[in-house]
């Protein structure tokens, strides 16, 4: 009965017609969205309404949040999500967003054995527990201009990792090809990415992804979305099973970006 209702109310939020100030945020803040197709736009709308309403959301550090925040942080979220099967990270309940990087006070270990170091962070995902944003990185981050770095999906990457309960690296699969691929491919470019950091070698890949496989996924997920031509042209087998998984295929619609 509950699921009744709530699809009910998702089948009424999307109907209404879309906001035309929601429109501007779309088309000034997250860049992905102008290179979309038209029935991929329609849904991106359609997800991020639903997402919106979906979860809690709150401001910290004194941030008082607007629609403009909820719209560009919503809809790169959702942009993971377009062409997979998912409901709305259901695992995710809160959208906790500073106005900036915040104060990480301590030291924690969280579930797969990842430890988060006290310090100042832009960003967090925890299991069943909140996803934590600076709202400026998420805006620089939606409009292209951080230099490949992109705090919302990275963050709703390790959401997508902690479906199955683990932070392993490897969200939920639809077979066991594609998980032998999967394994194949993630675990020599990871190594890859360990050795050429050991080496102090420049790398496309940010060499926060040799941190650990949760962080390799997170980080990969970021470049495939921010800097698809050179991860294709650079990772190829990479590419292709982020390609395979996500089900979109942005360096063959970069030049319109």
């Amino acid at each position: 009965m509950l699921s009744w209702f709530k699809s009910r109310h998702r089948r009424r939020l999307v109907v209404r017609d879309f906001s035309e100030e929601w429109l501007r945020y779309l088309l000034r803040n997250v860049r992905h969205y102008q290179v979309l197709t038209d029935d991929e736009q329609r849904r991106l709308r359609d997800d991020l309404r639903i997402f919106i309403d979906d979860k809690y959301w709150e401001g910290g550090g004194g941030l008082e949040l607007t629609d403009e925040m909820k719209v560009t942080i919503a809809a790169q979220a959702c942009l993971l999500t377009l062409n997979i099967d998912h409901d709305y990270y259901k695992r995710v309940r809160t959208i906790l967003v500073y106005p900036n990087a915040f104060m990480v006070p301590e030291r924690r270990q969280g579930r797969g054995g990842i430890i988060s170091e006290g310090g100042v962070n832009s960003g967090e995902a925890w299991f069943r527990g909140p996803v934590i944003l600076s709202w400026a990185d998420a805006l620089s981050g939606g409009r292209a201009s951080s230099g490949g770095r992109n705090l919302v999906i990275h963050e709703f990457a390790h959401a997508l990792d902690m479906m199955d309960g683990l932070v392993n690296g490897t969200p939920p699969l639809k077979d066991r090809r594609q998980y032998l691929q999967w394994h194949d491919v993630m675990t020599r470019e990871y190594q890859q990415l360990i050795a050429h950091a050991r080496r102090g070698e420049p790398t496309l890949l940010d060499q926060y992804g040799a941190t650990n496989v949760g962080e390799f996924f997170a980080v990969a997920t970021e470049c495939f979305f921010q800097r698809p031509v050179e991860l294709q042209a650079f990772h190829p087998r990479l590419y292709e099973v982020l390609k395979g998984y996500y089900k979109q295929d942005f360096a063959q619609r970069v030049g319109r970006l």
